[in-house]
């Protein structure tokens, strides 16, 4: 596309239609895809043809882990071999493993997710990971098998090395979620945490075209290689609008510490203009069906906090009702997702890693299925600054 001197609009150079779109880009339409959709005036979203709240209530990671990558849920023999093969991926090449404690110190101001992009890199090259655009498609699927058995061996060993313990080696006889906590805390978790948090994963595996799902797709355009894509993708995520909010929900909580000061603390923000982290979506206009699923998971383990959430909760969608009348402004997903991950005794700052434990799944699944189209993405800006200045040749 170029830019319309006096109009200001982008013009597409093959055909000379002029195309201009809302800010942020948002509702505009970019590609197909068969990976799975969000409706937002529905509260409901799905990943290929099954609900994604329906999975994550019956199935596990690895399940929908196939899905995305292979377009079907797996029969029972099919599942044993694909455990089998992810879990045999989480160990890293010893190239990797070596350069981890400099990563640790490194990033330890920034925390595992700021981290994981100088391993995610180093994976790539240890791993000779090459472009996709020049690869098959079971190479490359193969690539990211590869790398998504091992974003949770990297963070809980970032982790670990950030506060001066070893790295637990992973468990190739646990599923995924009970072998990311088991690699977190050097522990076997009790089932009912393993099931709450895989639960959580399966449901945040993919949603849509978000920033960084659409940041990793406009990378594999380029014919870049999965690493590089996976790169650009968590960068992406830890922008606190996007994935940095779980741990700010529940910082929210601490902040309001009782009951009574829900209604003075929310109001003076409101009508301040501050955003509240946990409620509010750019796509749902109705409650977002993944905090309905995680309110649940968290009233079924109970207790003061779940108590205290559920009132907030209750009140601050009153206020904002209130406030900013003919919003529909409901909890999202990070404000549940922090409480349970807080029950599950999750530290906070690997709230958002987990997050992208599940997340490098639907980035995959949504970089294999762009690198089936060889067309390059490639959008238009408006320039507003000062008119050029054209200087005669002497």
């Amino acid at each position: 596309m170029q830019m319309d001197a006096q109009t200001g609009v982008a013009t597409g150079v093959a055909t000379g239609v002029r195309t201009d779109v809302p800010r942020g880009l948002a509702g505009v339409v970019v590609t197909d895809t068969a990976l799975g959709d969000v409706r937002g005036r529905e509260g409901f979203y799905h990943y290929r043809q099954y609900s994604a709240v329906e999975l994550a209530q019956s199935t596990g990671f690895e399940d929908v882990w196939h899905l995305m990558f292979y377009g079907e849920l797996p029969d029972a023999d099919r599942r044993r071999a694909f455990l089998a093969e992810t879990a045999a991926l989480r160990r890293l090449p010893d190239e990797v493993r070596a350069a981890l404690p400099a990563i640790a110190r490194s990033s330890a101001p920034s925390g595992p997710l700021a981290g994981l992009r100088t391993a995610l890199s180093l994976l790539g090259a240890a791993s000779g990971l090459r472009p996709v655009y020049d690869l098959d498609t079971e190479s490359r699927r193969r690539d990211a098998l590869t790398a998504c058995a091992a974003v949770p061996t990297l963070l809980t060993a970032l982790y670990r090395l950030g506060r001066g313990l070893e790295p637990v080696e992973p468990r190739e006889d646990l599923p995924f979620a009970a072998n990311y906590l088991y690699m977190l805390s050097g522990s076997e978790p009790e089932p009912a945490r393993a099931r709450a948090i895989e639960q959580y994963l399966v449901s945040t595996v993919d949603h849509g075209f978000n920033a960084s799902t659409f940041t990793a797709r406009v990378i594999a355009s380029t014919g870049a290689d999965l690493a590089a894509c996976l790169v650009g993708a968590t960068g992406a995520l830890s922008g606190p609008l996007h994935g940095g909010a779980p741990s700010r929900a529940l910082d929210t909580l601490d902040a309001i510490g009782t009951p009574d000061r829900i209604d003075p603390w929310i109001r003076e923000r409101v009508l301040a203009g501050e955003r509240i982290m946990g409620f509010g979506h750019p796509v749902y206009r109705t409650e977002d069906p993944r905090s309905r699923m995680l309110r649940g998971i968290a009233e079924s383990f109970g207790g003061p906090l779940v108590e205290f959430a559920v009132q907030v909760e209750a009140q601050v969608e009153a206020i904002l009702a209130e406030l900013k009348p003919g919003r529909e402004l409901h909890t999202n997903v990070e404000f549940y997702a922090g409480v349970v991950m807080e029950l599950c005794e999750l530290p906070r700052e690997m709230f958002t890693p987990t997050f992208c434990a599940a997340r490098v799944v639907g980035w995959s699944a949504n970089i294999l299925e762009q690198s089936e189209d060889s067309k390059i993405i490639r959008p238009a800006a408006r320039y507003v600054g000062p008119p050029p200045v054209l200087r005669q040749a002497s």
